[in-house]
């Protein structure tokens, strides 16, 4: 049903760009319909690339994702700028404002509107890309009402890596290179490190970067959903095969006592029809005394952290949308969609990431490494 839903959205999507499109395509029948083609497997290249990679060939898939990727991210604002040019067209319609509003798609004026829509998409785009491939390391001032040791802790944070076909070795280098500058007590990888199917991450051996993040205490990871979408076992098995302490409705605890909590990420739920632990069971032996840090992917049911007190809870997953208008999306769905917030006595932080979904492209936030310093009354 999902897939259907999907589907049936991206057609008539493309459908509308189409019939838009169309006015630019060259004349003749033979050219026309060669142009259609061509527009058609770009407008499904994204599904057509995913369904290669599942089969095996990654060279034969990684042109088509790589295309399909980026068409994904035009899609949204050719259709909001095509339908922006027709509520204005309709608008000049009826008061008939101006001459410049008043054509017809397949016109000559048509044409020179649908070039101006791409060469606007196209730039758009292009700062898109910038946000994402150039991350920010935030710094964030965490005060907690209770002692810690030290008098602070550093922890760096990183969510929504989504490693795989699109985000690949350099990225990846460079976000080693920006946590390890941090000199960090603990590192959180809060879900989501891996975008679907392992395949590209094993092929490109990402694991021998991955194994170089370092941290005093070291780096703790959770599975978020893009995990279950491929295979959660596995996704763990590589993590822990390069250094990395995966907590799954879990605990650690730290030499100097600090609790690190792991949740299952409400995938789990739909995926295996088991419940997750909540969190009075799984904190239920713990000293909270000591600071308790807690890694959910979803930022979901937040009263439930706050009501266990935990200090302070990590997520990722709304990537804040990652393109405008999504944005307004995750901030209706969720009490805090990005960044800091406080329930009671307990802290947040909602990660925006450091990768991307689908399209490479972030246009209403930078991809980021958030460093949250904690500090402690130890008065």
């Amino acid at each position: 049903m999902f897939f259907a839903i999907v589907f049936a959205v991206n057609l008539l999507v493309n459908l509308y760009i189409f019939f838009r499109t169309r006015a630019v395509f060259p004349d003749g029948t033979v050219s026309w319909w060669l142009a259609a083609i061509f527009f058609w497997i770009i407008a499904f290249s994204y599904v057509i690339g995913r369904i290669i990679e599942r089969a095996g060939p990654m060279g034969v898939a990684e042109p088509f994702i790589t295309v399909g990727s980026w068409w994904l991210g035009a899609m949204v604002y050719l259709t909001l700028l095509f339908l922006l040019a027709d509520v204005l067209r309709g608008i000049n319609g009826l008061f008939n404002a101006t001459e410049m509003l008043s054509f017809s798609w397949l016109s000559s004026k048509g044409k020179t509107a649908v070039l101006v829509v791409y060469s606007l998409t196209a730039v758009v785009l292009l700062a898109g890309y910038y946000n994402a491939r150039v991350p920010v390391t935030r710094q964030v001032t965490v005060q907690l009402s209770k002692s810690i040791p030290g008098g602070s802790q550093k922890i760096v944070l990183v969510s929504d890596i989504h490693l795989g076909m699109t985000i690949t070795n350099g990225k990846l280098k460079k976000m080693v290179t920006l946590v390890n500058q941090q000199n960090a007590d603990m590192v959180f990888l809060a879900g989501d490190v891996f975008d679907e199917d392992l395949g590209p991450v094993i092929q490109n051996n990402m694991g021998d970067l991955l194994k170089n993040l370092d941290a005093k205490h070291g780096v703790f990871a959770i599975l978020g959903n893009h995990e279950f979408y491929g295979n959660a076992s596995k996704a763990q098995k590589y993590l822990e095969d390069h250094n990395i302490i995966v907590l799954r409705d879990s605990i650690a605890i730290l030499p100097d006592g600090t609790i690190i909590a792991g949740r299952e990420d409400l995938t789990y739920e739909r995926m295996t029809g088991n419940s997750r632990k909540s969190l009075d069971q799984l904190l239920s032996d713990v000293d909270k005394d000591k600071p308790v840090y807690l890694m959910d992917h979803q930022p979901n049911n937040l009263q439930e952290a706050a009501s266990a007190q935990v200090d302070l809870q990590v997520s990722g997953h709304t990537h804040n949308g990652q393109m405008w208008p999504f944005n307004y999306v995750t901030d209706a769905i969720f009490e805090i969609g990005k960044g800091y917030g406080k329930i009671k006595d307990t802290h947040f932080y909602v990660s925006s990431g450091y990768g991307t979904w689908g399209p490479p492209i972030r246009t209403n936030s930078r991809s980021e490494i958030v460093v949250l310093n904690v500090e402690g009354n130890n008065n």
